[in-house]
């Protein structure tokens, strides 16, 4: 039986969860969003039928590296359910024998979020980064953001110049390729190869920009994700299946083709 995939999710340790969800809530100016905890997640996916979840994280600065990957590497160990990202940052030195670290501990993919994290897509040290990742991560990047693309740290021109400078880097771009770029999303990144999910997307995006994209990438391209605890898993479900006009094969796909892209069989 296939493997039913979340690709876009936050879990915290039980310490941080709720200061790190109010942050959260607070940059996107939304109510009260979802626990944050391994054991709401949990929950949520079961009612929405869902088997795994990839677990992200994003250090906020070079101090939360070790810390973050930590967690990633105790979610490995603690939580089959979950496929934990890690995360780097471009002031964190020693990135290479952090990413063998990973790699070793059984980690096969990367989340970076650079508004939150502050790193313009455009820096060199991520571009060097890129091709280290390339062939040993999955990379999943926030892409978009509530600023016009030009002063934005990340959005959809900007990924476009790292597929083209990095070819075959396996990337996931979130929130069908720009979080509120996406009218940017078509122009900057048709033709390039890589996969965008539908986390925090279908809720926002109006059905003129939604078409657009749907018409311009081939629907293999396309990966579920909730972005719990912003959203609800079983809620997303429902969204994918009102909005993409999918049909039933085409959504069985949707749920199940991360498999390969996170090391997973089935």
């Amino acid at each position: 039986m296939s493997c039913r995939i979340d690709i876009h999710t936050h879990v915290f340790h039980e310490k941080i969860a709720e200061k790190a969800v109010q942050h959260l809530a607070d940059h996107y100016k939304l109510g009260q969003p979802y626990r944050g905890t391994a054991a709401d997640l949990k929950e949520k996916l079961d009612a929405a039928g869902i088997d795994k979840a990839v677990a992200l994280c994003a250090a906020t600065n070079a101090a939360q590296v070790i810390p973050a990957n930590n967690w990633a590497i105790a979610m490995k160990k603690n939580y089959p359910y979950f496929v934990p990202f890690g995360t780097l940052h471009t002031d964190y030195a020693d990135w290479k024998s952090e990413m063998d670290r990973l790699y070793e501990a059984g980690i096969r993919g990367l989340k970076f979020h650079p508004d939150f994290q502050k790193i313009d897509m455009l820096n060199p040290v991520l571009y060097d980064m890129m091709e280290e990742a390339k062939g040993k991560f999955t990379v999943l990047f926030h892409v978009g953001d509530v600023f016009p693309p030009e002063v934005n740290y990340s959005s959809p021109q900007k990924l476009a110049k790292i597929l083209k400078a990095v070819p075959g880097i396996e990337v996931v771009a979130a929130h069908l390729g720009g979080y509120r770029h996406w009218p940017w999303v078509v122009e900057s990144l048709k033709g390039l190869d890589f996969y965008m999910d539908t986390s925090s997307s279908l809720l926002y995006i109006d059905d003129e920009n939604l078409k657009n994209i749907m018409n311009n990438f081939p629907h293999y391209r396309f990966l579920f994700g909730s972005d719990y605890p912003i959203g609800d898993p079983a809620r997303e479900v429902g969204l994918v299946k009102k909005r993409l006009g999918f049909t039933d094969d085409e959504l069985d796909k949707l749920f199940t083709r991360a498999s390969g892209l996170i090391g997973l069989k089935g």
